[in-house]
């Protein structure tokens, strides 16, 4: 029986910078454009972190039950550890989604968005997928996509438009900057297992590409992310502000790029959370200050 411990950090309390970050930049983007609604941007923060929590309790569970996990380093593995029983962290999953689904339910009906309805269906379905089901994309290397869309281009869009009723080219910058930095996060997770899921026929990208190419890959999303501050300061000279956060991620970019392996990649996963939250914040501090000095 897997203690209350267990559980927080089967949850993987790590990725959740990355279910915040398009939250707040999705406010900035509603600020930049309009008035954001910093009730409708709590109830958003809610459902965010509430599918972060989901998928990885479902990973958890699809991963540990294919022994994909067994002889996996980094975080608690529920299953793959043997700490708990599958149908416990699948029920965990699901009531997490269900949590979620109800509360994206009441954001909606809030924000009189239903537009947002399906993407918050097809949210939770992605969600499953990534590594459940008979065809799981994540084991096709298509699990970044994933990451972009939904925990960037959707989140972050989503959250302005349920605020404004309106889109912008600021928010799609935004978009793009905190969808890279996402996606990033699951590649340097994936560049640490590149050795126990080749054993496992887990084909990530990071396994087709291998271990060079993931570098690379991750470097890339980051440089996305800067020249993303640059397209959004366009509109807003103030979000060049963002470019502040590149502080938190240097120590990372030695790490990854000085060829470090296994554990010693751990700590990276929490950095590059940090950064796509620094990276938010920043940026939302520059539309804040422009607003105050106009």
């Amino acid at each position: 029986m897997a203690t209350l411990q267990q559980w927080v950090a089967g949850a993987r309390p790590r990725t959740l910078f990355a279910a915040l970050a398009p939250v707040v930049i999705g406010t900035a983007a509603a600020a930049e454009h309009s008035e954001p609604s910093y009730a409708i941007a709590i109830l958003a923060a809610v459902v965010a972190l509430a599918l972060q929590i989901g998928v990885n309790y479902a990973n958890d569970y699809s991963d540990g039950i294919r022994g994909t996990d067994d002889a996996r380093v980094g975080p608690v593995r529920l299953v793959g550890q043997r700490l708990a029983r599958p149908e416990s962290v699948k029920a965990a999953a699901f009531l997490t989604f269900g949590f979620a689904a109800i509360a994206g339910l009441a954001l909606v009906a809030i924000a009189e968005a239903w537009l947002l309805l399906p993407l918050g269906v097809a949210s939770i379905v992605a969600a499953w997928k990534y590594t459940g089901g008979d065809r799981p994309y994540g084991y096709r290397g298509l699990g970044e996509i994933f990451v972009f869309v939904f925990f960037g281009l959707v989140a972050t869009l989503g959250t302005m438009y349920a605020e404004t009723g309106a889109l912008s080219w600021f928010g799609l910058a935004a978009a793009v900057g905190v969808g890279a930095i996402a996606s990033a996060i699951l590649v340097v997770n994936n560049l640490r297992d590149i050795p126990s899921d080749t054993e496992s026929g887990k084909h990530t990208l990071a396994v087709r590409l291998g271990d060079a190419g993931t570098r690379r890959l991750w470097l890339g999303l980051l440089g996305v992310s800067v020249l993303a501050v640059g397209v959004m300061a366009v509109s807003e000279p103030w979000a060049l502000l963002g470019l502040v956060s590149v502080a938190v991620i240097v120590g990372a970019v030695r790490v990854v790029m000085g060829g470090a392996e296994g554990r010693r990649l751990v700590p990276v996963l929490g950095s590059t959370g940090k950064y796509e939250l620094a990276y938010a914040v920043a940026v939302s501090v520059g539309v804040l200050i422009s607003h105050t000095l106009t």
